[in-house]
């Protein structure tokens, strides 16, 4: 996209690089982990890109490219973890294509302007999803096996996948935790069973998106192939260094950056509403 009026004329400094490349390298560390580089590399990109809102769509779709081979490597790093899962698969599978094909071609088609006006709140409530994962996991009983839940339940949850997907495909940062929480209402008592399956079903709806995208023509591959290198590296061998962290300090670095993003994105609005 050399002809992209954001960088017309502007080549993207080095420094710049470094940084994208940095945040993907932590994304893929963070993502093998607790979850969250999103909200790493998108305000990344929005610094490089511009806060127009054609930067901001350009910036989301380039953040899932460059952070989807990492989901690839989840799924293959579960595949022993499949076994007997064939019915939640199937099961979950339709919802989250349909709604992330949906999510996406909505980032596409819609206003780009109503994606800008959404991102406080969109990075507000992948923070809030973040902060209260303990507190999910405990009420959902993520990681204990329940008794099989009744048709209505299942039907409840299909419901939910598919919204959680049409989400997953707009923006995307949280839909782990809201897949893991489904799963365990659904009686998966294994969290690795638990986390192959959100890994394919998350593999999935970011594989449309990435489809859509690259229809769409919003992607910037001089910055995505770049960061997509980085997320790899980050995912296999930043993983190591990261999970000799303690898990609640990694849960809170990504938070205290959500709620700093979103503040930030919410004052903005603000002043631009009343100059």
């Amino acid at each position: 996209m050399g002809d992209n009026p954001v960088n017309s004329g502007k080549g993207v400094m080095l420094v710049q690089y470094v940084v994208l490349c940095l945040a993907a390298l932590a994304a893929g560390a963070i993502n093998s982990v607790a979850g969250g580089g999103t909200l790493l590399t998108f305000p990344a990109l929005v610094w490089v890109l511009g806060g127009t809102a054609e930067a901001t769509v350009l910036a989301n779709a380039t953040s899932t490219v460059a952070l989807f081979p990492g989901a690839l490597a989840s799924v293959w790093g579960y595949r022993r973890e499949f076994t007997g899962m064939r019915r939640w698969l199937i099961l979950l599978s339709g919802p989250s294509v349909i709604g992330g094909l949906i999510g996406s071609l909505a980032l596409v088609q819609l206003p780009e302007e109503l994606f800008k006006r959404l991102i406080p709140y969109l990075i507000l409530t992948a923070t809030l999803l973040f902060l209260s994962q303990p507190l999910i996991a405990k009420w959902t009983g993520i990681g204990r096996p329940h008794e099989t839940p009744s048709k209505l339940v299942i039907g409840l949850i299909v419901v939910f996948q598919f919204l959680v997907a049409i989400y997953g495909g707009y923006f995307g940062a949280g839909i782990g935790i809201l897949m893991l929480s489904a799963l365990a209402v659904m009686g998966v008592g294994n969290i690795h069973q638990m986390n192959a399956i959100k890994s394919l079903l998350g593999g999935g709806i970011n594989g449309i998106a990435v489809a859509i995208f690259i229809w769409g023509g919003r992607v910037e591959w001089q910055l995505a192939i770049p960061m997509l290198v980085a997320g790899i590296v980050g995912g296999f061998s930043g993983a190591s260094i990261a999970r000799r962290l303690p898990p609640t300090f990694v849960r809170w670095l990504v938070v205290g950056i959500g709620l700093s993003l979103s503040t930030y994105y919410f004052v903005q609005e603000a002043l631009k509403a009343n100059p």
